[in-house]
């Protein structure tokens, strides 16, 4: 099982860190397909714990539109949080405005 580390909940979400979050199952999946890794579960839930206030939500959000390319790979990733049962505090697609989300 991979844990990524919780942060200080006032440090400053970069893409770096939703990057190293979130891989390698979860951007795997999202890029490659194939069946889905139950090991993403844990890298969407240490993500959920690490964007606790407005600007880290934000970020986390820009951040994760760069994690796929095509349509296929932003449908795959978008459907990630439901897999898991999780509750993403925003919607995952090229078009979110991220600057509004709260």
């Amino acid at each position: 099982m991979v844990v990524a580390p919780a942060l200080a909940k006032t440090r400053a979400i970069t893409c770096d860190i939703v990057h190293k979050i979130m891989h390698p199952y979860c951007h795997g999946y999202a890029l490659l397909g194939g069946s889905f890794p139950s090991e993403c579960c844990n890298e969407v839930k240490s993500l959920i714990s690490n964007i606790t206030t407005i600007a880290n939500r934000q970020s986390a959000c820009s951040c994760m539109k760069l994690l796929a390319y095509t349509k296929k790979q932003v449908k795959r990733l978008a459907s990630i949080p439901g897999k898991c049962g999780a509750n993403l505090p925003f919607k995952i697609g090229k078009d979110v405005d991220c600057s509004k989300v709260e």
